[in-house]
């Protein structure tokens, strides 16, 4: 795996040279309830962007695809062997709009990591915009170690705060400063993640295309192959890389559930990383979407093969749900 461009950042000296910008009310709110623990910002963030990698032509290996019901959560580490990464579902700007009023997956994520803001404030004063996406329209997934989340945001429907339709996405703007709080906890001390980010297609129409599925195994392969190179610099070379994702590029990219959710399997398979898969109230649909996959396994191991039959079942992209 080859890298774009590599950057060591400390926190400390990030958050105080480079604070976030924030452009929103509620965001601020949460900013200092994320600043209000003991514990200072510290440790050392690796930043990497990747350059695309092509799949091997054979699937030669099954990896671990573990379906949990609920949302999307971050793991802490029990095992010293074992590497966490938890996707960002990224903008091909990343982090673009993490100072908003919106709280879509990418910005409830540089919400409750504030240092990623301050990294992306770094970044672009030096004239390194963050893309996963480069101008010629190829995946550079961004891989992001040692980051403190350092608060957690309840986005989820809370009746008794007076949000029965929770907080997440447009939701948040609308949200006053008391529901805020009331649904913000600060984690004392702060839990430590790394971030995997990439950007899934966005708003297609009709059957996908056979380009359109090759494009998306790749984006796929090369991140996550991306997280195991780095795991191993975390861990050893015999560590173990755990991708949590889930319906990546199905909300606001109108992306296909099953379909994405398969090519996540072959792509975790291909890069020989586990997969925790958070469905929320889904759960069946990634389940049935896995077990198309391993039929599909029963008659072909090659790559090139399994995504003919993915054509030839004409998936259908859905439509943006507006966040």
């Amino acid at each position: 795996m080859e890298r774009i461009e590599q950057a060591v950042f400390q926190a400390a000296e990030l958050i105080k040279n480079y604070p976030p910008r924030w452009h929103n009310r509620n965001k601020e709110v949460v900013f200092g309830i994320a600043c209000s623990s003991v514990y200072p910002f510290e440790g050392q963030i690796m930043f990497s962007q990747w350059e695309e990698q092509p799949p091997p032509a054979m699937v030669t290996g099954r990896s671990q695809f573990s379906v949990r019901s609920g949302f999307f959560d971050y793991a802490i580490p029990t095992e010293p062997t074992v590497v966490d990464w938890h996707m960002n579902f990224s903008d091909p700007h990343l982090f673009c709009a993490y100072n908003s009023s919106l709280l879509a997956q990418d910005e409830l994520q540089v919400a409750e990591h504030p240092i990623l803001g301050s990294l992306y404030e770094s970044l672009v004063s030096s004239g390194k915009s963050p893309r996963t996406v480069d101008n010629e329209g190829r995946p550079t997934p961004i891989t992001i170690s040692g980051i403190q989340r350092r608060c957690a945001i309840h986005t989820r429907p809370n009746p008794e705060i007076g949000c029965p339709n929770g907080l997440y996405g447009n939701a948040f703007e609308r949200a006053s400063e008391e529901q805020v709080i009331a649904a913000t906890k600060s984690l004392s001390p702060p839990t430590i993640s790394n971030i995997l980010a990439m950007a899934a297609p966005a708003c297609g129409y009709g059957e996908y295309t056979r380009d359109e599925i090759t494009y998306i195994v790749n984006t796929a392969f090369t991140g996550f192959s991306a997280a195991c190179q780095e795991s191993d610099r975390i861990a050893g070379t015999h560590s173990q890389t755990v991708i949590h994702t889930g319906f990546w590029g199905c909300g606001a990219f109108g992306g296909n559930r099953s379909l994405m959710t398969i090519l996540q399997a072959l792509a975790a398979d291909l890069a020989d990383v586990d997969i925790e898969f958070w469905a929320g109230q889904d759960g069946g649909i990634a389940k049935d979407a896995h077990e198309i996959y391993e039929r599909t396994l029963d008659t072909t191991l090659s790559v090139s093969q399994v995504l003919d039959e993915l054509v030839r079942m004409k998936f259908q992209w859905g439509e943006s749900d507006g966040n």
